[in-house]
C-alpha cells in the first residue's frame, strides 16, 4: 500500500528530458503531476499543458490549483518562478546552479508558506549529500571536504572531449560565473576553470577544475568549521585548456548565449553517456587522521520503458526523492531546506532514492 503523503498535486514547470522524467518519476512514486511548457508536449505518462511561464498571471492561476512546484526550466527564468511560488505559498524546488537564483530564494523562505528547496539536482544536489554525510561520520575536526561530479559520453570526438547533454546555457554559468570555496577555514571566491588537477578513477585519468554553483550553500555551512572545501567538474584530458581559449581567450564569457550556442552546435547531445560521483573527506576518528571516499559510476538506465541518459536519471531521481522525503514528513514542510542538511540514508530509503542505490557501481 502506498505511502499517504501530505501533498500530491506538483506542477513540473519544463518539459525537456529531465523535466519529463521527473514527471514520470513522481507519476511512479504515487503524486499527480502535471506537467507544463510553452510548447504542447506529445508525452502520454502524465498530464500536461501549454503555460507561458514569463506571464504572471497564468503561472499564477495554475499554482493555486496545485500542492508543489518543481522548476525544470532554464536556471535564467527560476527567480520569477519562485517569486511567484512564494506569493502563492505552494512548495519549491528546483534544479538550479545559479548561486543569485539560491541567494534570493534563501531570502523568501524566511517568510515563505511552504518549503523552499533549490539545488534538487546532481551539484548541486546529491554530491552535497553524500559529502556532508561522510563528514559526519568523524569524531574529532574535519580538515577538508572535496567534491568532484562528470557528465562524460562515453565515445567522446574531438579535442574537447564533451556533448551537451545538460544544458548549455548552464554549464557556460558555470564556465563563467566565480566560485566559492573555504581555503584556510574561511570561505572565499577564485575564479572559474582554475585549481586545475589529475584525477585517476578506476586507472583512467581525468582532469578537474573549479565551476560554479556545484557546492550549493555547503560554503556557508562549513565556513569556520573546515580548512578546505571545493567542487570541481570532472573532464576529459584538454577540456579546460580549450574552454579557457574559447572563454577568455575570445571573450566569449562576455558574450554566454552565444558560447552556449556554438558549443551545443559543435558537440550536441549523445545517449551514451556515464556520470562519476566522487566525494572525499579527510578528518580524525578517535584521535587519528583519515580519508573516506565515495566513488560510484552510472550509466544510462531504463525508465518507462525506455533509456535515459545518466545525466538526466540522475538528476532527476535527486530531485524526487527530495520531493518525496518533504511529502512524507522527513524533511520540514516550511522554510528553507540545504542539501547538507539531508540524511544519506532517509534520502536512499525513498522509491528515486533507491534508484542510486541500485544501479550504482563502485570504482
Amino acid at each position: 500500500m502506498a505511502t499517504k503523503k501530505k501533498f500530491k498535486k506538483i506542477m513540473v514547470l519544463g518539459l525537456g528530458k529531465v523535466g519529463t522524467l521527473v514527471a514520470l518519476l513522481l507519476k511512479q512514486s504515487g503524486f499527480e503531476p502535471v506537467g507544463f511548457d510553452a510548447a504542447e508536449s506529445s508525452e502520454k505518462g502524465f498530464k500536461s499543458e501549454v503555460l507561458d511561464v514569463k506571464n504572471k498571471a497564468a503561472l499564477k492561476a495554475q499554482m493555486s490549483k496545485h500542492d508543489a512546484l518543481i522548476s525544470c526550466l532554464p536556471f535564467h527564468l527560476n527567480k520569477a518562478v519562485a517569486k511567484c511560488a512564494h506569493e502563492t505559498g505552494i512548495h519549491y524546488f528546483d534544479l538550479t546552479e545559479d548561486v543569485e537564483t539560491t541567494k534570493l530564494i534563501m531570502k523568501l523562505a524566511k517568510t515563505s508558506k511552504g518549503v523552499m528547496v533549490p539545488q534538487c539536482g546532481l551539484a548541486p544536489g546529491i554530491i552535497g549529500i553524500i559529502a556532508s554525510s561522510l563528514a559526519k561520520k568523524f569524531n574529532g575536526p574535519v580538515r577538508s571536504i572535496e567534491m568532484r561530479v562528470g557528465a562524460l559520453p562515453k565515445h567522446p570526438t574531438g579535442s574537447l572531449g564533451y556533448a551537451f547533454n545538460w544544458s548549455a546555457d548552464g554549464v557556460v554559468n558555470e564556465y563563467i560565473k566565480e566560485c566559492d570555496i573555504i581555503r584556510d577555514g574561511s570561505t572565499t571566491v577564485v575564479p572559474p576553470l582554475e585549481m586545475l588537477e589529475a584525477l585517476t578513477i578506476d586507472g583512467v585519468t581525468y582532469e578537474a577544475f573549479t565551476t560554479s554553483g556545484g557546492l550549493g550553500t555547503m560554503c556557508e555551512t562549513y565556513n569556520g568549521k573546515v580548512k578546505s572545501l571545493d567542487y570541481k567538474s570532472i573532464r576529459y584530458v584538454g577540456h579546460c585548456r580549450l574552454m579557457r581559449f574559447l572563454l577568455n581567450e575570445l571573450h566569449l564569457n562576455d558574450r554566454p548565449k552565444l558560447a552556449a550556442e556554438i558549443l551545443e552546435h559543435a558537440k550536441p547531445p549523445t545517449p551514451e553517456d556515464f556520470v562519476y560521483v566522487h566525494a572525499s573527506v579527510v578528518g580524525e576518528m578517535n584521535g587519528k587522521l583519515r580519508r573516506d571516499e565515495f566513488v560510484r559510476r552510472y550509466e544510462p538506465i531504463k525508465v518507462a520503458n525506455r533509456m535515459w541518459t545518466a545525466i538526466a536519471w540522475t538528476t532527476a531521481a535527486s530531485a524526487v526523492a527530495v520531493i518525496e522525503m518533504v511529502a512524507g514528513g522527513t524533511l520540514p514542510a516550511k522554510g528553507f531546506v540545504r542539501q547538507e542538511d539531508i540524511d544519506l540514508d532517509d534520502f536512499s530509503a525513498t522509491k528515486c532514492g533507491a534508484i542510486y542505490t541500485k544501479n550504482k557501481t563502485a570504482v
